[in-house]
């Protein structure tokens, strides 16, 4: 892998420079023509083009089909291993011209470079360098910065039944790896109410402002921090002009949990607000958007990870638990066992800082590779 990282880095700056909002459908679609190009050359096959809702996304099948149904008739296929990526970002169209791409002093820089460009581009390498193997399905999706609203049945359809999902998300600080996630809801509270002169007739309109404030205080106070459920209300607008009393507003609710009973808690808690201004309407939408990741879900692939690592003579493997949320989050809930953080090693996601470092580059590839391979040869008992 070592002699790989000229390569590698060319590919992550192709990558980088072809910037790829989520939310804009025709750069989500150019990034994919040219996650595609990037592929074909490594796996000598291009990928299936799944364009869903307008978001396009790529799904190459190695080797084998999936594992056949139980009682199914014909030879078991062995184990599939799904590798899973995306290649939509969080950074306007333009970004490039405030955070160029730049590899100084063993710092690689760019929108986009350390969640998660970095990451599919060591999927790739490490496919390559296995010779394409049989058994894998390396799915790269482009909507997992919204939330994956069209990718969500794709992933878990292709993570049923496999050995195991490996997540190219990038580490934890200091390389960790990520073996749980909280899970996450996302409402939408929105207050109707009556709009009237606010200095005139003030008491002939109905206040959706003042709606919003008790209910921002009650959706607050579902939280539960001694099993780290948070629950926060976020962006909010109300109103048109300052002298009107506001006819509607609302407000966003971004809610993590450890435990699916806790989703289910808040989610029967949020369909239940009721009005307190009389005469507002409340209209609440949303729901659960990912379950939980456990740390029982990535136990046995961690435990494979920590036991190749020190093969392979890297540096000592340690776990976290993150708030933050991925497509890893589905693949568990299906059952299947899921290991993520298994990108790049840096910082800065989302933020000015972002940030990949280069000599570790190689070693994430050599890892991922061998983890690969063991779970093909299933001789690692997950």
């Amino acid at each position: 892998m070592q002699a790989r990282l000229p390569g590698i880095l060319a590919d992550i700056e192709e990558l980088v420079r072809c910037e790829s909002p989520s939310a804009d459908l025709d750069a989500v679609a150019a990034s994919a023509a040219l996650v595609a190009a990037v592929g074909r050359r490594h796996l000598g096959t291009g990928p299936e083009t799944i364009v869903s809702d307008g978001r396009t996304h790529l799904r190459w099948r190695l080797g084998s089909g999936r594992l056949p149904s139980p009682g199914a008739a014909g030879a078991d296929p062995g184990p599939r291993v799904l590798v899973l990526a995306h290649h939509d970002t969080v950074w306007p169209l333009g970004s490039l011209e405030t955070h160029p791409f730049s590899v100084t002093d063993g710092v690689l820089r760019g929108p986009g470079c350390f969640d998660m460009k970095a990451g599919l581009v060591l999927a790739l390498h490490a496919l390559a360098e296995l010779g394409r193997p049989s058994g894998v399905t390396l799915l790269v999706t482009g909507d997992e910065e919204l939330g994956s609203p069209s990718s969500r049945e794709l992933i878990e359809s292709e993570a049923a039944g496999c050995a195991a999902a490996l997540v190219l998300e990038a580490s934890a600080d200091g390389g960790a790896l990520k073996t749980a996630r909280k899970g996450v809801s996302l409402y939408q509270v929105r207050a109707v109410g009556r709009a009237a002169h606010a200095g005139l007739e003030p008491e002939r309109g109905v206040n959706a402002t003042l709606e919003l404030a008790h209910q921002v205080l009650a959706v607050s106070g579902l939280a539960d921090a001694a099993v780290g459920t948070t629950v926060t209300p976020t962006a909010m607008s109300a109103g048109t002009v300052s002298n009107t009393v506001p006819a509607a507003g609302a407000f966003s609710v971004d809610v993590r949990m450890w435990d699916p009973d806790e989703q289910r808690r808040v989610h029967a808690a949020m369909s239940s607000l009721l009005p307190v201004v009389p005469d507002a309407v409340l209209q609440v939408s949303g729901g659960p958007n990912r379950p939980p990741l456990p740390a029982s879900s990535s136990a046995g692939l961690f435990g494979v990870a920590v036991r190749l690592a020190e093969t392979l003579g890297l540096p000592g493997l340690r776990s976290a638990e993150v708030g933050g949320a991925s497509d890893g989050n589905f693949t568990a809930g299906v059952g299947t066992p899921t290991l993520d953080g298994l990108g790049a090693v840096g910082g800065g996601a989302h933020a000015d800082h972002e940030h990949v470092l280069v000599d570790a580059l190689p070693g994430r590839a050599a890892l991922l590779a061998a983890l690969i391979d063991e779970l093909l040869r299933g001789t690692d008992g997950v």
